[in-house]
């Protein structure tokens, strides 16, 4: 039952695994001084003051973040609309905050003269010569991409996150037990809300919810009563799952106020989210294991927010000019040859810094 991010973040989930990059809390162009222009050359997609983006870079990346939704969702993923938006058109403006970011973070490379060793380029020599091996003539021909593209695409990812390792070096919080407790409950979900043929939700009218909540009145008497809870999430639970080990922050903020407030094996009375209504049970106040991980995750976002700071104060600076005409005319190739969708699966499984 985490906190339920808009219809849009959920189906981008899949392609924004492919990125470390999280730190940033802009998109990658969020702050620039946005210029349409002329002067472009040929297939320049856009310009960051000196570092420019090109349409077949620009298709590594859409390509690869396509595939990847069409493995798990399917081709029929691209029918669902996002508001006025195709989801489609919400992929490709995705795929150029992306590479945005990337190229803006090279930029920042310069600034730090931060630089990939002799080593670091020879590994992204390599995984570039794997990933192009890797292409059939279809894919290279359609992305219109050499081997020199990719050897470059992943320099400057590799840059970028040298940068970003550069930034945050210094930055190693101490995190408190108490700032990172992690607590487990089980829960028992009755739902106010139903899903129709397409996925669309369809909130319960005001006597269907009174019936639900008379119902979790009924579970939770049974519950108060002695009755096992197991046997009463096996009967009633519509949730996803009925366990979670979490910290602070991480839940709908009533749930969470509730499931702190218990002890070990108390019962909650009902709580009321977006999801419906909620009987809590406290398995443990204090979760060593999951704590000690949580205390890593608290680290991880301290250093991101540090170098969002430093990102953002930076893209304040910069002009980036876009090459309408050619960004409108950019989609995604619809060619059964065409399925590569390891390009940063490869980076991410050969590069360490």
């Amino acid at each position: 039952m985490k906190r339920r991010k808009k219809t849009a973040a959920l189906l981008l989930s899949v392609s924004v695994l492919l990125f470390m990059l999280t730190g940033c809390s802009g998109s990658g162009t969020d702050g620039m001084k946005v210029v349409l222009t002329t002067g472009f050359g040929k297939d320049e997609v856009f310009r960051i003051e000196t570092i420019s983006c090109t349409l077949p870079e620009m298709m590594v990346y859409l390509t690869n973040i396509q595939n990847q939704y069409e493995s798990v969702y399917g081709t029929e993923i691209w029918n669902i609309r996002l508001g006025d938006m195709t989801l489609e058109q919400n992929v490709k403006d995705m795929a150029l905050a992306q590479i945005a970011q990337i190229k803006t973070m090279n930029l920042m490379a310069e600034k730090y003269q931060v630089e990939l060793t002799a080593e670091e380029k020879e590994q992204t020599e390599y995984i570039a010569k794997v990933y192009y091996a890797s292409l059939n003539e279809t894919e290279v021909e359609a992305m219109g991409i050499t081997q020199d593209t990719v050897r470059e695409l992943y320099e400057e990812y590799a840059l970028a996150r040298k940068v970003y390792q550069y930034i945050i070096k210094d930055i190693n919080p101490e995190i408190s037990d108490d700032e990172a407790r992690t607590i487990k409950v089980q829960q028992i979900l009755l739902k106010t809300y139903a899903m129709d043929g397409t996925g669309r939700r369809i909130e319960y009218t005001e006597k269907a919810k009174e019936d639900t909540y008379r119902t979790a009145c009924e579970v939770l008497e049974k519950a108060m009563a002695g009755d096992d809870f197991d046997e009463l999430i096996r009967h009633y639970n519509e949730g996803e799952k009925s366990t979670y080990a979490f910290g602070k922050g991480e839940m709908d903020p009533e749930f969470e106020k509730a499931a702190f407030n218990l002890g070990t094996d108390e019962i909650s009375d009902i709580v009321e989210t977006e999801e419906g209504y909620h009987i809590i049970k406290c398995i443990s106040t204090f979760d060593k294991e999951e704590t000690d991980s949580n205390k890593v995750k608290i680290v991880e976002q301290r250093r991101e927010e540090v170098f969002g700071q430093e990102y953002d104060a930076f893209v304040e600076t910069l002009t980036r000019k876009l090459n309408e005409e050619l960004w409108e005319s950019i989609g995604f190739i619809h060619d059964e040859n065409v399925k590569t969708s390891d390009f940063l699966e490869l980076f991410n499984a050969s590069f360490e810094f």
